[in-house]
């Protein structure tokens, strides 16, 4: 799967331009004043159409100053730059080239070099600029633009690995960039198509391939088919972790879709083979634990809830349940430590910090109770409904019939 050219690209900004153009020093004075004139006013004009994007307008300044001075490198970097925004990337070699033949490090023009002969599809040509460039170079624009670049040109040289690598690497230093992410993100989704297209080619009938379908089954919601897959996981390898508990999962979804009893029975079933295969399998008890609190079972609910717990103190939905079920069953002062633990694991689950508002509340605390309501009040209003990662794999604590709807007081 060949990597597309960047729909999103962002030619070389305006500030880059103008950053260029800092750099550009007084045109020497010739010895007819008129040619002195017209210096001053093709490069005052290219500025000032530079600096309102007026790239066409810039362009035909800087190369009326070109014709009067060719000898300045700067005016020949300058219009490389104008031409890169105008997408004339031939044009922009050329300007390039000629610039370095005067003055071979003139600053930022071996990037410039490698997007623009990158953008040309001459990836062999450009990768080792553009790799010095995002490396090497201090400014962040530039470094982002040739990072951008590398993933186009690492992916169309079949250097997958190298191209996952630049896209960690831009994801640390640009974490908040949309276009950062979307790229980045058809990078990863590109390289796990390969890996997974090996994997079938490789081993077609392996238990890994059967496993990987049942996951794109079920993230797909195509139940059946996952069941199936999972099934035939479990044929050839019976013992094997993780899968009942996938499979639990997977009943556990069918039954929320479409609301059939057997589903949920089939779901406590193969939660239950979970921990026969292995005792320590944490989500699995919370989903039990999570199935009995659904039903109104709290004495089952708080068993299991307090078995995942001590196995695993910082399991934060597990608190945040337990807390649910103490204050259910009129137990404020118990609830109170596992709630205040939730918290501070997860800042942002405003489930937890409403349980924490009452049981503050219940318990006399009010200064507590206020700021705990607090919270909740500015998640809520800003993320409403309970704030969780997409890939999840356990139900969420979630805010009951009538939570959630209580004044500060």
């Amino acid at each position: 799967m060949l990597y597309t050219r960047l729909m999103m690209w962002k030619p070389w900004s305006a500030a880059c331009l103008l950053a260029l153009l800092c750099c550009l020093p007084p045109v020497a004075r010739s010895q007819s004043a008129s040619d002195d004139d017209a210096s001053d006013r093709y490069a005052a004009e290219g500025r000032q159409a530079l600096a309102a994007g007026h790239y066409p307008e810039a362009r035909a300044d800087f190369e009326q100053l070109e014709k009067l001075h060719p000898e300045v490198a700067e005016i020949h970097a300058t219009l490389a730059a104008i031409d890169f925004k105008l997408r004339a990337y031939d044009a922009a070699v050329t300007e390039i080239r000629a610039a370095q033949k005067i003055k071979p490090n003139l600053p930022r023009l071996d990037s410039l070099l490698g997007l623009s002969l990158s953008e040309q599809d001459h990836f062999d040509e450009a990768l080792p600029r553009l790799e010095k460039g995002f490396k090497q170079s201090a400014d962040p624009e530039t470094r982002r633009m040739c990072g951008l670049q590398l993933l186009r040109a690492y992916t169309s040289l079949g250097r997958d690995s190298d191209a996952v690598e630049t896209a960690l690497q831009l994801n640390r230093l640009y974490p908040d960039d949309p276009e950062v992410l979307y790229h980045t993100g058809r990078i990863f989704g590109n390289f796990a198509y390969i890996v997974m297209t090996k994997l079938h080619d490789t081993a077609p009938n392996s238990i890994w391939m059967l496993q990987a379908q049942g996951e794109a089954n079920e993230s797909a919601k195509d139940y059946d088919a996952a069941i199936v897959a999972y099934h035939h996981v479990l044929e050839l390898d019976p013992q094997r972790p993780g899968i009942h508990y996938r499979l639990g999962r997977v009943y556990l979804a069918r039954f929320r879709d479409r609301q059939k009893p057997d589903d949920r029975a089939a779901a406590a079933s193969e939660f239950n083979a979970e921990l026969t295969v292995d005792p320590g399998n944490g989500n699995a008890r919370y989903e039990l634990a999570v199935m009995a609190q659904e039903q109104g079972n709290t004495g089952e609910a708080r068993s299991q809830f307090e078995q995942v717990i001590r196995r695993f103190p910082d399991f934060e939905e597990a608190l945040v349940g337990l807390g649910g079920i103490l204050l259910e069953t009129q137990e404020p002062q118990q609830a109170v430590a596992p709630l205040e633990h939730a918290t501070k694991i997860n800042p942002d689950d405003e489930v937890a910090w409403y349980r924490l508002s009452q049981a503050e509340r219940a318990v006399g605390n009010r200064a507590a109770q206020q700021q705990a309501i607090a919270e909740f009040q500015r998640l809520h209003s800003t993320t409403p409904g309970t704030l969780r990662r997409p890939d999840q794999e356990i139900t969420p604590q979630k805010l009951g019939a009538g939570e959630g709807t209580e004044s500060r007081e």
